[in-house]
């Protein structure tokens, strides 16, 4: 696969595209994150404990300073926690480890139930002894299990979380797979720095959460940027644009999601080394105007 360069016939700029986003008002972190979620590998497919821990290793090395994790990311091998904390604890400076809590997953890996407001604390604290760490500076609430849940109220379990928050146990508070109408519920109990939904130039379906994030200077993650969920990452026009870059079509699913809102920080996760480089080498694309129309549609 070919590095990313220029494009050969830039059509009108865009606007300049930050390169930072400050979560909470306080906590400044490149807009091209980590996700570990496929780092214990999965049920069918083995992750070398020794490449999971060179990746998140190799990740910060390529300026990483937001890894997004959970404790029920695991396979029957692994933890992602476990590994993080092994590739890289005592944290560097600047690095920022985010988790998120609500589904509960059994032995085999299915997600059973969502965890009630008394069990929020008990999940925090799982997350704070894997990752061997004091303070959370970001967890979310996850809704739902797979599928999104817009209106199944939200309001007693990010309370739950809301309050640990003023145990100083967790910085900045999120949410993960809501609507519009769950972000305003959670928002008149206490501040939201984040949201975590799907999202990506083949499902832009929340593009109005996308705006109303930017507006409320809330960071919006897309999970699944890449296709995910057994959804290929394939199209005609995301075809052109790479050949016009030079790039993946992955490498411009992620700089069209930077280009699209200064709201978005992307979490793309992997377990190999070589596509970890072509993710970050993402950060380096410049999309123009031509680009981001043919994309949009």
């Amino acid at each position: 696969m070919t590095s990313p360069s220029a494009p050969s016939e830039p059509s009108a700029p865009l606007s300049s595209v930050p390169a930072t986003f400050t979560l909470g008002g306080e906590i400044t972190v490149p807009r091209l994150g980590f996700g570990a979620m496929q780092l214990p590998g999965r049920w069918t497919r083995v992750v070398e404990r020794a490449t999971a821990v060179a990746v998140a290793r190799r990740a910060v090395e390529l300026g990483v300073r937001f890894i997004d994790t959970a404790a029920f990311y695991f396979s029957p091998r692994a933890r992602a926690n476990d590994i993080l904390r092994e590739a890289l604890y005592p944290y560097p400076a600047g690095v920022t480890v985010a988790t998120k809590v609500g589904p509960l997953r059994d032995a085999d890996g299915e997600m059973y139930a969502e965890a009630t407001p008394g069990q929020i604390r008990g999940l925090v604290e799982e997350n704070l002894r894997q990752l061997r760490l004091d303070t959370l500076d970001l967890v979310s609430l996850r809704v739902g299990r797979l599928g999104a849940v817009g209106g199944v109220p939200l309001g007693e379990r990010f309370a739950a979380l809301a309050a640990l928050r003023e145990e100083g146990l967790v910085r900045h508070l999120g949410l993960s797979n809501v609507s519009a109408g769950q972000l305003a519920e959670a928002r008149d109990i206490a501040p939201v720095a984040a949201v975590q939904n799907r999202f990506g130039v083949l499902g832009q379906e929340d593009a109005a959460l996308v705006d109303l994030c930017a507006d409320a200077g809330i960071a919006y993650m897309p999970f699944f940027a890449l296709g995910g969920g057994h959804t290929a990452l394939e199209g005609a026009g995301l075809r052109t644009v790479a050949e016009r870059h030079g790039a993946t079509e992955h490498q411009i699913a992620l700089a069209w999601g930077l280009a699209r809102s200064p709201s978005v920080v992307q979490i793309p996760g992997t377990a190999s080394l070589a596509h970890l480089e072509q993710n970050m080498a993402a950060a380096r694309l410049v999309l123009d105007a031509a680009d981001m129309e043919l994309l949009g549609r």
